[in-house]
């Protein structure tokens, strides 16, 4: 059966080819040069605690479902142990008792955001994983209404999207504070 305007396969295969991509790119949602357009941000969107944060691309290296933790003796309260990472022993961070002082209620859907530090990689829990969010220059807030407590040291900027606020959230600078990074107690 052909197809209205589109040459049969058998008559010119590479002119049918070149014709099945003209029309596939008229229904991309976002060309390349429209992802990455002047102004436009883009991460990993998730919540720890009552805080929607955005990480960029270049700071996850990888989101895991909760893996099966061994608790360290004798570490902060918010290491919550080791885990067997495709043959990497990897540390697991309560990243919402690291900030908050509050325990993250673990289940069965939790995730973990893979983040390379110094030294090797630490992987830390998150409550919601809202996945890639996409955030405009005109739609920058003040992040001072945002950056409360320990939140403050690790936020650069704030985004209105819909009616929720945003942080940008610095999972390179948490990864290289000291205290993050020494977890004996």
């Amino acid at each position: 059966m052909k197809t209205a305007g589109a040459p049969r396969l058998s008559d010119d295969p590479f002119g049918a080819l070149l014709d099945y991509e003209r029309r596939s790119l008229v229904h991309v949602a976002g060309l390349p040069e429209q992802l990455d357009a002047p102004g436009l941000w883009r991460g990993v969107g998730y919540r720890v605690g009552d805080h929607r944060l955005a990480s960029g691309f270049d700071e996850v290296i990888e989101i895991l479902p909760m893996p099966q933790i061994t608790p360290v003796p004798g570490a902060q309260p918010w290491m919550l142990g080791v885990a067997n990472i495709r043959g990497n022993l990897l540390p697991i961070v309560d990243l919402k008792q690291f900030l908050e002082g509050a325990r993250t209620v673990l289940h069965e859907s939790q995730r973990v955001l893979l983040v390379r530090q110094p030294g090797g990689d630490v992987a830390v829990t998150i409550d919601e994983l809202y996945g890639q969010r996409s955030f405009l220059e005109e739609q920058l807030v003040p992040v001072e209404r945002l950056a409360e407590g320990r939140y403050a040291h690790f936020l650069d900027r704030a985004y209105r999207l819909g009616g929720d606020e945003w942080a940008v959230f610095s999972l390179d600078r948490l990864a290289r504070t000291p205290e993050f990074r020494q977890a004996a107690a």
